[in-house]
């Protein structure tokens, strides 16, 4: 009997992973893949490919930044078109477009180039997939395009325009909606489209990153939000927030790589962060009474105590409700964001409300990239930074391995490493796909121009590489 018992829940377990994709181990239903981790099990892929090589199928596509999603048999994206937001459902084997629907916009909240209205990229629980447009909100759509739920939102006022992602965790599509104004984190019913909660977040100010999951080997899932100056955790229950780490940059774009109970997190937010560079800026209660001349409580670019923040290009950045001046919440704002530090970390994770004091393992705090992810894989930790420098880490220290330019590929870089096979590709806006070798001491295998602008982080599912350029998704596979 025991035996039969073993067959049985071994015969369920291969029925379960054939003929429910959602289990795979090579799934890639979200943004970075498998729980953002930028990494895949395939093996056999191509290392020299272009539009005239190695490609499987190529899709004509509006332009969008979001990444494309899958399904056993979709794949999914969004792209805008004549100011239209669009989400697209495309067969996986062959690329072709199978429906094309357009969500409403009845606004523009405000947004700066190069980053652009469809740049979250959606969801998918195998079956349906989840979207959110900043100039809308969430809408969802089954496998054949019918519309299941809508749920309007904002409007929304972030620096850039937004980035971060939406995940699934369990029943519940959870969106950080951090803003110049009041941030929040939602949590909304994947059938219903239902709030289920919302937890809002007055400290946090502009992010981009997407969330991950966290699992402690004793204990819930926990939601981990790379924040402006910090790093936080979340119940996926409630919201409630369980504990967190100061130290990070003021605006968050990158995702944490998750190592069983450590990460490590990128962040740059002010281009002068680097240690004893910061600016020190007086109290409220200092600026107020030394600075604040005609006394209503606020600081005009005339009473800023420091000559270069004076500017426009600045001080619009801390003038977050745009009046023309700082009230108390946006000069506490602006203080931090010049005390902050850029730099890479690694964090332990876990406790309970404020754990900054034991949990930063180390700090690198040279030049780090705006946007991209670091890629933890094969054992070394990677990061490319603007204008193509790779760097590759010890993880457990943090001490450079190895750090050199990406010759043929020196651009800026928007889209974030992705590694599988032993191999990382690494994606310049320019479209230039470097492919290198996943060590430590890596090396650069080949260097394939695409000849057309990248902002979308590739996927790489089943031994193929998929690319979004600007005008295309592409599908790159080794061919026989």
């Amino acid at each position: 009997m025991p035996n039969n018992s073993i067959r049985f829940s071994l015969l369920f377990t291969i029925i379960l992973l054939v003929s429910n994709p959602h289990f795979a181990s090579d799934d890639w239903t979200r943004f970075r893949g498998p729980n953002g981790t930028g990494i895949s099990s395939s093996a056999n892929l191509p290392v020299e490919f272009g539009p005239e090589k190695n490609v499987v199928w190529k899709t004509p596509l509006p332009p969008g930044h979001s990444s494309p999603v899958f399904t056993h048999n979709r794949i999914f994206l969004t792209a805008f078109e004549n100011d239209r937001l669009l989400v697209i459902g495309l067969d996986r084997n062959s690329g072709k477009v199978l429906w094309k629907n357009e969500a409403p916009r009845p606004r523009k909240d405000r947004l700066q180039k190069p980053n652009n209205p469809a740049s979250p990229s959606p969801v998918t629980d195998g079956e349906n997939v989840y979207t959110f447009f900043q100039d809308f909100g969430m809408i969802s759509f089954d496998a054949n395009g019918k519309e299941r739920w809508r749920l309007p939102m904002g409007p929304f006022t972030i620096y850039y325009g937004f980035g971060a992602s939406p995940i699934i965790v369990d029943d519940k599509i959870i969106l950080p909606c951090d803003q110049d104004t009041t941030s929040y984190l939602l949590a909304v019913d994947r059938k219903t489209g239902k709030v289920k909660w919302k937890v809002d977040r007055p400290g946090v100010i502009s992010g981009y990153s997407t969330p991950i999951i966290y699992q402690p080997k004793n204990g819930q899932k926990q939601i981990i939000i790379a924040e402006s100056f910090q790093l936080s955790a979340y119940s996926p229950q409630d919201g409630e927030r369980l504990w967190h780490v100061r130290g990070l940059a003021c605006e968050m774009k990158s995702v944490p790589s998750l190592d069983g109970d450590v990460l490590y997190i990128n962040g740059w937010g002010w281009p002068e962060n680097q240690p004893g560079l910061q600016i020190y800026l007086p109290s409220l209660e200092e600026v107020m009474a030394k600075n604040d001349t005609d006394k209503d409580g606020k600081i005009s670019p005339d009473e800023m105590p420091n000559q270069k923040l004076k500017q426009k290009v600045y001080f619009g950045t801390f003038d977050t409700d745009q009046d023309g001046k700082l009230n108390a919440r946006e000069w506490e704002i602006c203080r931090a964001m010049m005390a902050s530090e850029n730099g890479l970390l690694s964090i332990k994770l876990g406790g309970k409300g404020d754990m900054s004091a034991n949990a930063i393992r180390w700090k690198y705090q040279k030049p780090v990239p705006q946007v991209p992810s670091t890629l933890l894989y094969q054992g070394a930790l990677f990061m490319v930074n603007d204008s193509g420098i790779l760097i590759s880490f010890d993880p457990a220290t943090g001490n450079v391995i190895k750090q050199g330019r990406l010759k043929g590929a020196i651009d800026k870089y928007f889209a974030s490493p992705v590694g599988a096979d032993g191999k990382v590709y690494l994606i310049s806006q320019d479209g230039t796909v470097s492919v290198v070798k996943a060590a430590g001491e890596w090396e650069v295998l080949a260097v394939n121009p695409l000849g057309d602008e990248v902002f979308a982080t590739p996927a790489i599912v089943d031994g193929k590489l998929y690319v979004r350029t600007q005008s295309a998704l592409y599908c790159f596979a080794k061919q026989n």
